[in-house]
């Protein structure tokens, strides 16, 4: 393994390709098939001048495209000061294995401008967004049938809107131009139910791993979600998420954190109760019902059952996972655990739900966004109404037949047709719980495999291959 000069710090694109090293010695593909698989296709680096204030600064800039085996590429772009092409590029080739596992049509892509948001008014982040994406559309590196960015760290759905705004402005009369992004605002093409879709998407992986009996008893946890200790490493869009639809299925949060501190409870956090006092106050330092760590990272040693990483990658190194005592490990981020931390966790017995499926719900309802500006339709228009007349038949059929009344609520939960955020959250589900079956089936086909991240990898590779020998290239 490749390291860097100071111990624990790796190159984040070659964690990556171990890890599929370490799952193609399970596969039987021909080499150059799988080198194929791993390489990145195209690597764009750019820089470009933009006049802020009274000087001219050059912004630093990536679009990697990993794989073309589908299109279009699809991944998000990230605004930090962090960024540089290693990250990016393992990104890109993340975004590939996670489409391939839940069954999303579209090769792997990322992108990322390597500067901190917070340094800039919302007129010069326009500005940086739009010349970014005219740089992307100069080299014809986004499009509907391309490549689709979508909203990653630091950025949201004000830059996909910026994004979608140029993108249309240098195509004109595109009829499908809208899916040249998604992560939009509804009102601008979105799709409802995106906003909450990766911390959705890891709950529903988490549930579906606490249901099965046999995988709970050697952890010594019973099944269901309920009463399950839960600390989440992160209130952004999916900590915030993950943690709201633990709380809600009756786990209990005992930690939670912010960038700036973290907080323990072991009777259960309110999260109602955090937040509230987040917005009022700025920061949880002062939060009173909690014992406050000012080192944000304590909480990955908080003692749960379940430690949901959702900030940065690297935030569990071999020098904190002696002290980690979660029996799942639910990675909400992207590769927050190191392998040599991963080596550490699986010998202490635990179960690490790796990043590549476990948040792969917001790839997977960028999807559905994307068929749904391809189709210039939205989810539920045709048969909402349809179902529910139907529904209501059935109703006063079986009121009339036993002589009873339902009450107004048990009509409407009978009556009710889906919308589009039923069926998004529905189509969610059913990905996210197969997608597991299908990860779960690798691990008990493979007796040498001892853990689900590399079982994830032989499912990713083997419906890559599959793809790649289709089109002829490989017998």
């Amino acid at each position: 393994m490749k390291k860097a000069a100071s111990p624990h710090q790796y190159s984040f694109f070659q964690n990556v390709e171990d890890y599929f090293d370490k799952a193609a010695a399970h596969t039987k593909y021909p080499k150059g098939l799988l080198d194929q698989i791993k390489a990145c296709n195209s690597v764009y680096q750019m820089r470009f001048p933009i006049k802020i204030e009274d000087r001219v600064e050059v912004i630093e800039a990536y679009r990697v495209q990993h794989s073309q085996h589908k299109v279009p590429c699809k991944g998000g772009i990230r605004y930090s000061d962090m960024v540089n092409q290693d990250e990016v590029m393992a990104l890109a080739a993340l975004m590939t294995y996670k489409c391939s596992i839940v069954d999303v049509p579209f090769g792997g892509a990322k992108g990322g401008i390597k500067i901190n948001p917070k340094n800039y008014t919302p007129d010069q982040l326009e500005r940086i967004t739009r010349r970014y994406t005219a740089e992307l559309i100069r080299k014809n590196f986004i499009g509907p049938g391309i490549d689709v960015p979508a909203p990653d760290y630091g950025t949201g759905e004000r830059e996909m809107s910026w994004i979608l705004d140029t993108y249309v402005a240098f195509n004109p009369g595109q009829v499908e131009a809208y899916g040249c992004v998604t992560g939009k605002p509804v009102s601008a093409g979105g799709v409802r139910g995106r906003k909450e879709a990766t911390g959705r998407g890891v709950f529903f992986g988490i549930r579906e791993l606490c249901s099965i009996a046999e995988d709970m008893k050697p952890l010594g946890l019973t099944t269901g979600i309920a009463g399950k200790r839960v600390a989440v490493q992160g209130l952004g869009n999916v900590g915030y998420h993950s943690a709201l639809f633990f709380w809600e299925a009756g786990a209990t949060l005992v930690g939670l954190s912010e960038i700036d501190c973290a907080l323990y409870n072991s009777k259960g956090l309110d999260l109602s109760d955090v937040m509230k006092w987040k917005e009022e106050h700025k920061t949880l330092l002062t939060y009173p019902k909690a014992k406050v760590f000012k080192n944000a990272a304590a909480l990955l040693e908080f003692d749960c059952d379940i430690l949901v990483p959702a900030a940065l990658e690297n935030v569990i190194t071999g020098d904190n996972a002696p002290n980690v005592k979660a029996k799942i490990i639910a990675e909400g981020a992207n590769g927050p655990v190191t392998p040599d931390a991963e080596e550490i966790l699986l010998k202490k017995g635990a179960v690490i739900i790796p990043d590549m499926y476990l948040n792969a719900g917001g790839v997977t309802v960028s999807y559905f966004e994307w068929l749904k500006n391809l189709s210039h339709v939205r989810f539920g228009r045709m048969d909402k109404r349809f179902t529910e007349n139907t529904n209501i038949k059935m109703v006063e059929s079986i009121e009339n037949m036993t002589g009873k009344s339902m009450s107004a609520g048990e009509r409407r939960a009978i009556t009710h047709g889906a919308d589009e955020v039923d069926l998004v959250n529905s189509g969610l589900e059913e990905t996210m719980i197969s997608s597991f079956h299908d990860i779960r089936n690798a691990l008990l086909a493979h007796k040498k495999v001892k853990d689900h991240r590399t079982a994830a990898f032989i499912v990713s590779i083997n419906k890559v291959a599959s793809s790649y020998m289709n089109l002829g290239i490989w017998p």
